[in-house]
């Protein structure tokens, strides 16, 4: 199996990544670099949102090349990996959240256009993704396995909420998100679950919590404390899909929900 895994703020390459060989593809939305390598026994194929030395920032990133890369370079399901920031005080820095559901009323890409793939009238495969929740079942409760046996703290199920970056959210955008039952934000993963979903690629998202939203505690997380953080992301993600993606071998992952198409 083929697992595509997408990373980003603090997260530019793979912990433990076995051969890691640099892999170009060509997509009709632009060029993606990839780094292709095994976890264990599971082969995976990464890409970093933001890049190295981050050049890009979330409204830099083009979410549909990097989604049309991994499907068609044969990805079985994708894994998203976040920097966010908590809106839930119970949400402990440091800690990983596998999410069960998303807030991303806008649904539109960073240059304004609606996520989709579906964006010519009478294009082939055109439709609409319908399902019950937005990420894959079986990746999820893989994530949810192995963090508990990698021993990393992480809460299973949350509503990811996605903002237009690049700036941080006001205290009363975050109350508003906070009222509907939003657990952490960040700037990217609207957009790559929507469009995982509408090439039917299983997609589940994971979090690691640097900082809490503005309002949320009464003393805003220090800049310091949100980047010392960020470093210590990168090691636990990879911990996590170590244990996890094993799991996955031998385990049907279908397409989250279905796509109604037309014509």
């Amino acid at each position: 199996m083929l697992v595509g895994v997408i990373t980003g703020s603090g997260t530019y390459a793979l912990e433990d990544l076995q051969g890691a060989t640099p892999a170009e593809a060509d997509t009709p939305y632009g060029p993606v670099a990839m780094t292709r390598g095994h976890l264990g026994e599971v082969e995976v194929l990464h890409v970093s949102r933001h890049g190295e030395g981050h050049p890009r920032l979330s409204n830099h990133v083009n979410h549909r090349a990097n989604v049309w890369a991994l499907k068609h370079a044969g990805a079985t399901c994708v894994v998203g990996a976040t920097a966010c920031g908590a809106v839930d005080p119970q949400v402990q820095l440091g800690s990983i959240v596998l999410f069960d559901d998303l807030h991303f009323p806008g649904n539109r890409l960073p240059d304004g256009s609606i996520a989709t793939f579906f964006d010519q009238a009478g294009g082939e495969g055109r439709g609409h993704w319908i399902y019950d929740g937005p990420f894959s079942t079986p990746v999820r409760a893989a994530l949810v396995e192995g963090a508990a046996s990698a021993g990393v703290a992480a809460h299973d199920g949350g509503c990811y909420g996605h903002v237009d970056g690049p700036r941080f959210n006001t205290a009363t955008e975050i109350a508003a998100l906070a009222a509907v039952g939003v657990t952490a934000v960040s700037q990217t993963a609207g957009p790559e679950t929507v469009l995982a979903g509408e090439l039917e690629v299983p997609y589940a998202l994971m979090g690691f919590a640097t900082d809490y939203a503005n309002g949320v505690q009464s003393q805003p997380t220090p800049v310091e404390e949100l980047i010392r953080l960020m470093g210590e992301s990168t090691a636990r993600f990879a911990a996590v899909l170590v244990h996890a993606l094993p799991r996955l071998v031998g385990v049907e992952v279908p397409p989250v929900g279905v796509v109604y198409r037309f014509g």
